[in-house]
C-alpha cells in the first residue's frame, strides 16, 4: 500500500478538515512500514525499560519522544505526513511535540473528552494541527479516538482537571460539557493510516477491550504564526520551510537513542513546556501524575 498523502491532500479532504475539525483516514505509511516502526518502539521498550535513564522510560515515550528517539523524529518528518500537514498549515512547519499513546490490551486507560488548546498556551488558533498515526489497529473495541464534528468552531471551553489514574492526559483534563455518544465520530484507523484534527476539536477515547495493544503516535505541528501568550520561549523542531518570527528555539534531532546530548535537550524542552502546561494547577500535583 502506497501513501496517498504525498504531495498533500486534495481540496475535498482539506475542506472536510475545515468543516468538521478533522479528516481521516489518510494513508501515510504502508502496512510494512507501520509494522517496522512498531517493532522499533517495542524493541526500545524491551531493551531500555530497566536502563539507568534520568526519567522513567514511559515519560520519554509519552512526552517529546522526537527529542530522544531517532525513529520518532523520522516518523514526524516523513514526507507523506508533512505533505498532508502542509495542506492545512502552509509551507512553514514546526514540530512542537510528539508522543506515543499506548493502551495495553484489556485495560481501562482512557483519554477524557477535551480540547487540546486548553493548556497549550497558544490561545484559540488554527495555526496548529495534530497528526495521529496508528501503529496498531485503532478500532472501537481497542479504544480509538472519538471526535466531535464541528466542535472546533467553539471557543476554548471550561475544563476540569481530574488527575484520574487511568487518564492518559497531562492533568486528566475534561471539558465541562456533556458530550453525547451520538455526537461522536469514531476515528477507526488501520496501521499506517493517520487522522488530522484541530486543537479546538473536542475528542477523547475509551478503554482498550481488545487483545492487542492500541498504539498511536501523535505529532503536534505548528506554523510560525502560533505564538505563546506567555513570556516563555519554547523549543520546536523546524521540519519544513522557515521560521521567520524566531519565536521558538530550534533544537536538533537525536543522533542516537537517548544520547547524552539529546537527554540534555529533553530536559530543557520539558523545563519550558511544563511551565506552560502546568499553568493554573492549584494543588501542586505533577503533570502526567
Amino acid at each position: 500500500m502506497k501513501s496517498e498523502a504525498l504531495n498533500g491532500l486534495d481540496q475535498t479532504r482539506v475542506q472536510q478538515y475545515w468543516d468538521n475539525g478533522f479528516v481521516f483516514p489518510i494513508r501515510v505509511f504502508s502496512s510494512s512500514e507501520a509494522a517496522g516502526y512498531r517493532n522499533q518502539l517495542e524493541q526500545v521498550e524491551k531493551e531500555w525499560s530497566g536502563a539507568d535513564l534520568p526519567r522513567p522510560l514511559s515519560q520519554y515515550l509519552r512526552v517529546h519522544s522526537e527529542a530522544v528517539l531517532p525513529f520518532a523524529a523520522q516518523m514526524a518528518e516523513h514526507p507523506a505526513v508533512l505533505d498532508a500537514v502542509e495542506s492545512i498549515l502552509g509551507e512553514n512547519i514546526m514540530i512542537w511535540g510528539a508522543e506515543f499513546f499506548i493502551k495495553e490490551a484489556n485495560t481501562d486507560n482512557v483519554v477524557s473528552m477535551h480540547q487540546d488548546l486548553t493548556y497549550w498556551g497558544f490561545g484559540e488558533t488554527s495555526n496548529q494541527v495534530t497528526a495521529w498515526i496508528a501503529l496498531s489497529p485503532a478500532t472501537v473495541e481497542s479504544g480509538c479516538m472519538d471526535l466531535v464534528k464541528g466542535s472546533h468552531k467553539n471557543a476554548i471551553l471550561p475544563h476540569t482537571d481530574t488527575h484520574a489514574k487511568n487518564n492518559m492526559l497531562s492533568r486528566g483534563q475534561e471539558v465541562d460539557v456533556d458530550v453525547s455518544d451520538d455526537d461522536k465520530t469514531a476515528v477507526v484507523l488501520q496501521p499506517g493510516e493517520m487522522s488530522l484534527h484541530h486543537g479546538q476539536t473536542i475528542h477523547g477515547s475509551k478503554p482498550n477491550t481488545s487483545n492487542d495493544r492500541r498504539i498511536g503516535f501523535a505529532i503536534r505541528y505548528i506554523n510560525p504564526q502560533a505564538v505563546q501568550q506567555s513570556d516563555i520561549r519554547e523549543y520546536a523542531v523546524l521540519a519544513r520551510g522557515m521560521n521567520s518570527t524566531q519565536s521558538f528555539i530550534h533544537h536538533a534531532k537525536p543522533a542516537s537513542l537517548f544520547s547524552k546530548t539529546s537527554l540534555a535537550i529533553y530536559e530543557k524542552i520539558r523545563a519550558q513546556q511544563d511551565k506552560v502546561l502546568a499553568a493554573g494547577i492549584s494543588d501542586n500535583r505533577e503533570l502526567y501524575s
